[in-house]
């Protein structure tokens, strides 16, 4: 490693903390102040973020950039390690700012409380080496790609799902780009999020603490970054795969005659931009309406669960029958079309996507409980658990 005079040093506490990094030919005191002049932003502080963070500023990163705009919620405990129950309600950058502060007091904690856009994404990225990509939703995936690739930044991504992962180094040394692997987002509402799907609380574990393992690579300069490759993690199966990546000539944002030379709206791009639906008029029906029904005993009154059975093993509705959202269209003879249907899930997403499925196959009576469960558990029966 080629020695720079005008890295800060290290001092006595920091020798003895690091002790075990400067053993290391690979690091050693050179390479470790390397990472202690480092800038390393992590975008989200929640389940990739948290263990991406933690050993970023448990290795010595001098400055790490924190960007969300949450606050800490109890599901978040699972999985997000940065936050304890005692921060359940406060913003996860004063949480996640105090515990790595305990954890490491020289690592300089810059936060960004403000959801990253198109307006302030190159503000907020530009002046650091690395970026961790911990989002998880694709607007904002793409997003970072863009910024990083503009800004000519590696980013360090990871996604993950249920029980698996995925991380790559992207936008590195004339390596492909998010966009190489995925030129246009999936449909909106393809793919369920966590909040639907469920994940396994150590699989962002892995795959955050990969990211992390890359940022610091690009830092030191040493060994062989994820650029050019997928790393696929199977927890189920505890079974490692990887995927040749190749830039893209024709990407529209790194390829030979790029045409993405600013930031776009992401939303929109991904299909989520929020808008007034007039669509969903006259297909709701309030939490309160359903319960005066149940309790008059309204005939011709259906109420279909569209949840997974596991989560129908959580909690229901008592009298309510259970048709998987995913089982629905084969299911669909089961229930009269001249019956008044109200479809009931989680928080309401998926109990609309039910109601226009009913109603293509003429169930025009059918209609989603707005707020789902949740907003039962508030506003009807406070005994019924949320999660």
């Amino acid at each position: 490693m080629k020695p720079e005079p005008d890295l800060p040093q290290l001092d006595n506490e920091e020798i003895l903390r690091y002790s075990r990094h400067l053993i290391l030919p690979e690091v050693g005191v050179e390479g470790q102040r390397r990472l202690k002049a480092a800038r390393v932003l992590v975008v989200g502080a929640g389940g990739l973020g948290s263990p991406a963070a933690l050993y970023l500023a448990a290795a010595g990163v001098g400055t790490l950039g924190l960007v969300d705009c949450d606050v800490v919620e109890q599901t978040n405990l699972q999985r997000q390690v940065l936050h304890g129950t005692g921060s359940v309600g406060r913003s996860k950058l004063a949480s996640a700012a105090a515990r790595l502060s305990d954890l490491n007091p020289h690592v300089q904690v810059e936060r960004f409380e403000t959801r990253l856009s198109s307006h302030n994404a190159l503000d907020v990225l530009r002046g650091f080496q690395v970026v961790v990509d911990g989002s998880d939703n694709f607007p904002t995936r793409y997003l970072v790609n863009d910024a990083c690739v503009l800004l000519g930044i590696p980013d360090a991504y990871g996604a993950i799902f249920r029980f698996s992962g995925q991380a790559s180094v992207f936008a590195s040394g004339g390596g492909p780009c998010y966009r190489c692997l995925f030129r246009d987002p999936p449909p909106p509402g393809l793919i369920p999020s966590c909040d639907e799907a469920g994940v396994l609380g150590v699989l962002p574990g892995v795959i955050g603490s990969i990211q992390a393992l890359e940022a610091i690579k690009l830092v030191l300069g040493a060994g062989d970054t994820l650029a050019g490759r997928l790393l696929l993690f199977e927890a189920l199966k505890s079974e490692f795969r990887e995927l040749r990546l190749r830039r893209d000539p024709e990407c529209p944002v790194c390829g030979e005659n790029p045409t993405v030379r600013e930031l776009i709206d992401y939303d929109a791009f991904c299909g989520v931009t929020a808008q007034p639906c007039p669509a969903t008029d006259g297909m709701e029906v309030s939490v309160l309406d359903v319960a005066q029904a149940q309790a008059a005993g309204t005939a011709g009154s259906v109420l279909v669960d569209v949840r997974q059975p596991v989560e129908w093993d959580i909690c229901h509705i008592e009298g309510s029958q259970l048709i998987p959202l995913d089982q629905l269209p084969a299911r669909i003879g089961e229930l009269d079309p001249g019956a008044e249907i109200v479809t009931v899930c989680r928080t309401g997403v998926r109990s609309l996507r039910a109601v226009e499925t009913l109603r293509e196959a003429g169930f025009l009576r059918a209609r989603s409980m707005r707020g789902g469960l949740h907003a039962w558990s508030d506003e009807v029966d406070h005994s019924m658990p949320k999660y």
